[in-house]
């Protein structure tokens, strides 16, 4: 960008605009770590380009983009090693989410090192690990960087234009998706605050309209129900709360808990694992958050965006009809679960005393 207006192609052609867009995405991070020029690193960007499957595979990084594709290379084949220097893998979950993804990739055979940080690559093919004081060596054929994502944010003029960035590197904006200057948005990842695809369509939206029709009315973006799923197998969707962050926030819930091992389509179709767990207000129904750990979790946690989205409790969900046999009944078991642990004792007591009456 060479002004509030205009924008330069190639050092040559000049567009100009009422109303600019900034929606440059982000590219994936490589960690500095000592050594690591002596060898390929390979990224989520990157692998793609593979045309060998490699015999040991060393993923760096335990979020979402790192298990997906540890979980994929070693179903292809691959003698993966996931290295996390955090105490587990997916530390944005709760902890039980977390040990259950654990206790699956072990059990096909990745060796998930928690705890370990990457010290220095030695050559081409091996990793150097520290933990716990000790270092233990990882020889590979391929590496593979996911530690996370670094947003776009250099060389098209937001410096010389004086548009300042976050603490995150992301663009800075209002609610509205302007940057320092009204005219000029930012959307996506970078953008932040998140970096899914569907939060980068759900802004774009917001940042074309209102550069569309600003002068008329402007919309603030609506963060308040974002979902986000893992792709590994078992999927883990969640929206909302988990126990993790309601504890950070200080946040009062009551947690209910389904497993998928009760559900007879999980069981038909040998998928009867993981659970549906829902945090609620205390004493009431409005849902919080919820996390599904299962088979299509991405598909159904669309029950409970929707019900957060629309206010829509646990005792609605649980009124409503659901298919026989299907995964989907998860969600309705789960408020049912809810419902049982809040009966109303007075009235049961109640009604035991009536039908004994009724009974003579």
């Amino acid at each position: 960008m060479t002004s509030p207006w205009s924008v330069q192609i190639d050092g040559q052609r000049t567009l100009t605009a009422r109303a600019i867009v900034i929606a440059a995405g982000a590219r994936p991070l490589i960690r500095p770590i000592p050594g690591i020029e002596t060898t390929r690193v390979l990224t989520s960007d990157t692998l793609w380009e593979l045309r060998e499957l490699p015999q040991r595979l060393v993923v760096l990084g335990g979020g979402p983009i790192g298990c997906e594709l540890a979980q994929a290379f070693a179903r292809f084949g691959s003698r993966v090693t996931q290295v996390e220097m955090l105490p587990r893998l997916l530390a944005r979950e709760d902890p039980d989410v977390s040990e259950m993804v654990r206790s699956r990739f072990e059990g096909e055979g990745i060796e998930v090192l928690t705890g370990h940080r990457a010290a220095r690559c030695e050559g081409p093919n091996v990793l150097v690990c520290e933990h716990a004081g000790r270092e233990k060596r990882v020889e590979f054929d391929a590496l593979l960087c996911a530690v996370g994502r670094i947003p776009n944010t250099s060389g098209f003029g937001l410096e010389a234009l004086g548009i300042a960035l976050t603490a995150a590197r992301t663009v800075e904006t209002n609610e509205y998706l302007q940057t320092l200057y009204p005219n000029i948005y930012a959307c996506g990842d970078v953008a932040g605050p998140y970096q899914f695809t569907h939060t980068a369509s759900h802004q774009a939206w917001f940042a074309a309209v209102n550069a569309l029709f600003g002068g008329l009315r402007r919309f603030r973006v609506d963060y308040s129900v974002i979902p986000w799923a893992t792709f590994t197998d078992p999927e883990i969707a969640r929206v909302g709360l988990n126990e993790t962050d309601a504890k950070a926030q200080n946040i009062p819930y009551e947690t209910t808990l389904y497993g998928m091992d009760e559900l007879d389509r999980a069981i038909a179709d040998d998928a009867a694992y993981g659970m549906v767990k829902v945090l609620t207000v205390p004493g009431k129904d409005r849902i919080l958050g919820a996390t599904i750990v299962a088979e299509h979790a991405g598909e159904l946690i669309v029950e409970f965006i929707s019900a957060m989205k629309h206010g829509i409790g646990l005792n609605k969900i649980l009124g409503t009809i659901h298919i026989y046999p299907t995964l989907a009944e998860a969600s309705k078991y789960a408020a049912g679960a809810w419902k049982k642990a809040h009966a109303p004792q007075r009235v049961l007591r109640g009604l035991e005393r009536y039908h004994a009456w009724m009974r003579g």
